[in-house]
């Protein structure tokens, strides 16, 4: 059995408040390296979107968004797969083993307004709550560069309200957006090096970027192994494989994350196809 990573207090916190920062829990040689990666990695999946800040949609000035990563890119792999970031996001949800949604790079850039309020289960048709995501800021997150906010024990509450970040208006999104918030959040720095998780319940935001540099930040989201589908909408990560209401979701679209073989990692499943040009031009998917 490997020894733990996290100790008990690092969890209680997690379990009372919905998050933790977990600190050097990645070297500063690696993170300099998956930054280059990831770097690389969004510049090209956004090589056809030319468009300035001004002229995207409401969401898409909160952050640059690609998802799945580690499918077309080889480099961004292993930091997706992370060992220690991985056994962490077990420890933390207390599982025997843990699966990827997706992972995700989330790059605020100069300028990039707030992050609205949320949770993120509502957006995910999982059954159980058992899930986090570890959000990773390159060059560390500050209150000016656009860190996150988290509602401190908002995941005991279970789902409040699907906030539509995306395309509500400026009256539903703040009606909404008053749902979840139940208290005010808490903003946290998080200092390179360091992993920040929070629960697929915690109600958390995100300052803008008052800046001159891009927020770089690569996220995964993990969830027990055993969890099952819902009936609540559509998604990429279930969609794919064709996994029905009820089922366990499990494929490899969303492969096993933690435990692993010594220096195996999992294997790209199929591009997706069939999307609109408009979202083959957005860069956030791996496309065919």
């Amino acid at each position: 059995m490997k020894d733990n990573v996290l100790d008990q207090s690092t969890i209680n916190k997690f379990r009372h408040d919905g998050y933790v920062v977990v600190p050097d829990l990645i070297s500063l040689d690696e993170l300099g390296h998956y930054q280059v990666a990831v770097r690389n990695a969004v510049s090209s999946r956004k090589r056809f979107d030319s468009r300035p800040l001004a002229a995207r949609s409401r969401y898409e000035r909160s952050f640059l968004q690609c998802m799945n990563l580690w499918e077309d890119f080889p480099d961004v792999r292993p930091l997706t797969f992370h060992p220690a970031i991985t056994q962490a996001a077990a420890e933390l949800l207390d599982a025997d083993a843990i699966r990827l949604w997706h992972d995700q790079a989330l790059f605020k850039e100069s300028g990039g307004r707030l992050t609205d309020p949320h949770q993120d289960l509502p957006y995910w048709p999982m059954t159980e709550s058992d899930a986090l995501t570890a959000w990773i800021p390159f060059s560390g997150s500050t209150l000016a560069s656009g860190c996150l906010g988290y509602i401190p024990g908002s995941h005991q509450l279970g789902i409040r309200k699907l906030v539509n970040i995306f395309n509500a208006s400026e009256t539903e999104l703040a009606e909404q957006v008053d749902a979840v918030s139940v208290s005010d959040p808490e903003f946290v720095e998080v200092p390179a090096g360091s992993v920040a998780f929070h629960h697929a319940l915690t109600a958390h935001c995100a300052k803008p970027n008052s800046t001159n540099d891009t927020r770089e930040v690569h996220t995964m989201i993990f969830f027990r192994d055993g969890n099952t589908r819902s009936d609540r909408g559509k998604h990429f990560a279930v969609d794919r494989a064709g996994i029905k209401a009820g089922a366990p979701i499990a494929s490899d679209v969303t492969p096993i994350a933690w435990p692993l073989p010594a220096g195996k990692l999992p294997s790209a499943p199929e591009p997706i196809s069939g999307l609109s040009e408009e979202i083959r031009r957005s860069g956030a998917y791996p496309l065919t």
